[in-house]
């Protein structure tokens, strides 16, 4: 199996790296910062004997995805076998105090970015009848929260382009999966500080990227016939 991870050098997408590699993948590890990115394929392929190559790569860069993603297909010879956009951007604000500049981050990052990573394979996935696409969404896909103008808007949208995938994939051999997880205990929240806000979970409380990886294995090893839809997952 052959693997592309955006946001692979923390979190959910690290986690996920690890997980991928752990079954046997080979991957590529796309995020903007090349130092990080390289630490994670070394430890990669030193734990997991597996080929793990960094591909730094900003992802809000049009240009720069393109050129990523010639990469990867020149390294696999091919489309991977599985894509997951795990990478993106959270922050917290009223409506009435989100910027143009902040609201537009996260729809370059959260849904712009998924799109054109699936964009550059999806064509090769659905001439060879084979391929995997999953989205890290979240919570706030299907639901409402106050300061989320920004970060919903781009999750509600990433969750309609994975419907859409999944509909026009539909008895092509491709698989697409949405995986919508509550709140992720990542460094996200490090300007936050959720502990100190009355009505926000805990970090303690919060699932683990680990948590997250483990769901996505479990689309994407699941049998050729059976496409997972979606998983939603919250802390038990």
């Amino acid at each position: 199996m052959d693997a592309l991870v955006t946001g692979a050098s923390r979190g959910i997408g690290r986690a996920t790296a690890a997980a991928l590699a752990r079954a046997g993948a080979r991957v590529a590890l796309v995020a903007r910062d090349p130092v990080a990115l390289a630490a994670v394929a070394a430890e990669l392929r030193a734990e997991h004997g597996v080929d793990a190559f960094p591909v730094p790569c900003d992802v809000t860069d049009g240009a720069a995805v393109e050129a990523a993603c010639s990469e990867v297909a020149a390294v696999f010879g091919d489309a991977p076998d599985v894509v997951v956009n795990a990478a993106g951007v959270f922050s917290l604000a009223p409506a009435h105090e989100t910027t143009a500049d902040a609201f537009a981050a996260a729809l370059a990052s959260n849904l712009a970015a998924p799109f054109g990573i699936v964009r550059a394979f999806l064509g090769a996935m659905r001439a060879r009848g084979a391929g995997h696409v999953v989205t890290v969404g979240s919570v706030a896909d299907h639901s409402a929260f106050p300061e989320n103008a920004a970060y919903a808007a781009s999750k509600y949208g990433v969750r309609g382009l994975h419907e859409v995938l999944r509909a026009e994939l539909r008895g092509s051999g491709v698989r697409a999966t949405l995986v919508s997880p509550g709140p992720v205990d990542t460094a996200l929240w490090d300007p936050i500080d959720p502990d100190a806000r009355p009505g926000f979970t805990p970090r303690a409380r919060m699932l683990r990227p680990d948590d997250v990886a483990a769901a996505i294995l479990y689309a994407v090893t699941a049998p050729r016939g059976v496409n997972v839809d979606e998983i939603r997952l919250g802390p038990a």
